[in-house]
């Protein structure tokens, strides 16, 4: 008998989960509220429907435990001794070699033989070290090439352990052989990663699928790692004063992470919840879990004829762009980190993968990591005040985000910020990249009292990896340059009340209207995939008629009169010069020309309806349909009334003026 695993996206409801359609080829459109309540629609097909309501009982969740851990290995400390030597001898070991090379005079960046020792080093040293490696295997700029290439086979390429055992657990999770469950399934597993190996197999329905099952000990092995490390982390914060990092707090969201990972249940249940907020993404792909044969040592998932990212030769002869792919990626992440909050916190070349019809399609879902709505907003509102130079709101940013308590002292650390930036001057931040900007930082933190939350470690982690194979594929790849269309995008649309604040930040300064940065961010976001001529429109006008934007209305409406004051100026003083210098009428005084203040307005004016001209969706045949429609709309009818009081007010206030002058 098979046992069948209906975790919390069961499939009873018959459906094609790659486009979201039920068994009638509807879609199913809800409107999500996450934590920050500003809302969103999601298209969730009946299977994501059905989430959370089943998940299996046949055996307890395993959780990491961090104090349980403790309490197991203090009374186990030969055990513990026997595994620090195990694995300081032959680190020192390697790193006598690498120092007696040095004084021979051999070049160890270019010795193959010591790459493929650190290599094995590492793999003989189990799972928590093969990560180690792999997040070094994605950094070609810290990285000598040779040992990249050794160090890139531990993404997929290490020792596979036997099949009996794989078979047996395969066995004992499905509850049936494997030639029972499968109609084939490869010899020898094709791929052999840290926490598991993978065979080629197909249902007996005909679907082609991966098979990927879980190496044994693996949880005793990584124990007593996460056990040490914890331990030397804790006598570090403690005895080392110029670290306040919460070293601890890091290791612990770490070992969540690899507990998670460790469940393939709760992998499964990652990859059905990625696809619902990021598989509708164009030309990204997360393939489809068999649940019914999927356990906690087992799981199945559709089988993706793909190449890795990084062999940017075999992608090319396939006639695809990896770096658009790249670009796809990046997206991608940003809308995990900035949007949604829920993150792939391992994205390595063996996890991302060019599919034959020239998609990015996304594997293992095990380590995957949060973002609360808070960390969220102050990620974006950095971001504009590293963009507006404005190092003071920086800063509070930082205690947002919990690098900073709240009675530190700031002022030292504003100027340290603009020494960190100085190059950061409007849009140029797009030139800088993110290993650059965590290296300045990391070296301001160790000056002043910085302390890293545990949750910045693993973005940190998949946000340099992402930029690690984006430096591989082009080595002028800019993360930030890309990202900034996105971040624009959501200032100018985005509704909630941080962002709103960050926008005006941006656009004021002084209390005066800055109409550059409204070109920056219209020509940016323009760039943005889901950004159109009607979402900026209707979203901008709900935005201007709303109390929230009563301070950017009122502000628009002066530069508005200015423009409109120029233009009048600019064609009484045409006309009053034509009047005197070519039909003779001297007794007309010539009327003054625009200020140059006033002109600049207009100049601004001028660019900013190009610009819109130039976005997507803007149509001129379709704009008095457009126009009519907006007419009847409440909240242009408001905001016209609001824009008439605004223009009487101002023509009132100039005609007293001149008055009183004259």
């Amino acid at each position: 008998m098979i046992v069948k695993t209906l975790p919390p996206n069961s499939r009873p409801i018959q459906e094609d989960s790659r486009n979201g359609t039920n068994s009638r080829g509807e879609l199913d459109v809800i409107d999500v509220v996450p934590e920050d309540g500003t809302s969103s629609l999601v298209v969730r097909s009946p299977r994501l429907l059905a989430a959370q309501k089943m998940r299996t009982t046949a055996q307890p969740e395993i959780l990491y435990d961090p104090v349980g851990i403790g309490a197991h290995y203090q009374n186990r400390k030969v055990q513990v001794l026997r595994r620090i030597f195990a694995v300081l001898g032959p680190v020192l070991s390697f790193v006598f070699g690498l120092w007696s090379d040095s004084k021979r005079g051999i070049v160890v960046k270019n010795d193959r033989r010591r790459a493929t020792q650190l290599r094995v080093l590492l793999t003989k040293l189990g799972p928590a070290y093969i990560k180690i490696g792999q997040a070094l295997s994605t950094r070609p700029d810290l990285v000598p090439p040779i040992f990249l290439e050794e160090l890139t086979k531990l993404q997929d390429q290490l020792p596979p352990f036997a099949n009996e055992i794989a078979y047996q657990f395969i066995k004992e999770e499905l509850g049936a052989p494997p030639e029972e469950v499968y109609a084939e399934l490869s010899a020898q597993p094709i791929a052999a990663a840290s926490l598991g190996q993978v065979y080629k197999g197909k249902l007996k329905t005909g679907e082609e699928v991966a098979v990927k099952v879980q190496r044994p000990d693996l949880r005793e092995g990584i124990t007593i790692d996460l056990y040490i490390l914890r331990n030397l982390a804790a006598w570090v914060q403690k005895k080392v004063k110029r670290v306040r990092s919460d070293l601890v707090g890091i290791l612990d969201e770490l070992g969540d992470r690899i507990f998670e990972e460790m469940d393939y249940i709760h992998e499964g249940e990652n990859a059905e919840r990625f696809f619902e907020l990021y598989g509708h993404i164009k030309d990204v792909y997360i393939p489809k879990i068999y649940w019914e044969y999927t356990n906690r040592r087992v799981l199945t998932m559709e089988w993706i004829n793909g190449t890795k990212l990084t062999q940017t030769e075999e992608i090319s002869a396939q006639g695809i762009d990896a770096r658009y792919l790249i670009e796809v990626g990046v997206q991608c992440s940003l809308r995990q980190l900035l949007e949604h909050g829920f993150f792939h916190a391992d994205p390595h070349p063996g996890n991302l993968l060019a599919t034959t019809d020239g998609k990015l399609a996304y594997l293992d879902f095990g380590m995957m990591s949060e973002i609360k709505p808070p960390q969220r907003y102050g990620l974006i509102e950095a971001i504009v005040h590293v963009v507006n130079r404005d190092f003071e709101g920086l800063a509070k940013d930082y205690v947002k985000l919990d690098f900073l308590s709240p009675e530190t002292d700031l002022t030292p650390i504003i100027p340290a910020f603009a020494r960190v930036f100085a190059d950061a001057q409007g849009a140029s931040v797009a030139e800088l990249n993110i290993k650059s900007i965590t290296d300045e930082l990391s070296a301001l933190m160790y000056e002043y009292p910085f302390r890293v939350p545990p949750y910045y470690a693993l973005i940190i982690r998949s946000l340099v990896t992402l930029e690690g194979i984006a430096i591989y594929i082009d080595p002028n790849f800019k993360v930030l340059s890309e990202a900034y269309p996105y971040v624009s995008k959501r200032l100018l649309t985005d509704p909630a009340p941080q962002l709103r604040a960050s926008l005006q930040d941006l656009l004021f300064k002084e209390g005066r209207f800055r109409w550059n940065r409204l070109e920056n961010l219209l020509k940016n976001a323009r760039n943005s995939q889901d950004y159109d001529f009607d979402l900026v429109l209707n979203q901008g006008i709900e935005f201007l008629s709303s109390e929230r934007g009563a301070f950017i209305r009122d502000k628009l409406v002066d530069e508005s009169v200015n423009g409109l004051d120029a233009l009048g100026k600019n064609v009484l003083h045409n006309f009053t010069y034509l009047l005197r210098e070519r039909v003779g009428l001297t007794a007309v005084n010539e009327t003054p020309a625009a200020t140059v203040e006033q002109q600049q307005t207009l100049e601004h004016i001028k660019r900013i309806l190009g610009i819109l001209r130039e976005t997507r969706g803007f149509d001129p045949m379709q704009l008095a349909p457009q126009i009519a429609q907006l007419l009847v709309n409440s909240d242009v009818q408001r905001l016209g009334q609001q824009i008439a009081n605004r223009f009487t007010q101002k023509a009132v206030a100039r005609l007293i003026r001149q008055l009183l002058a004259s």
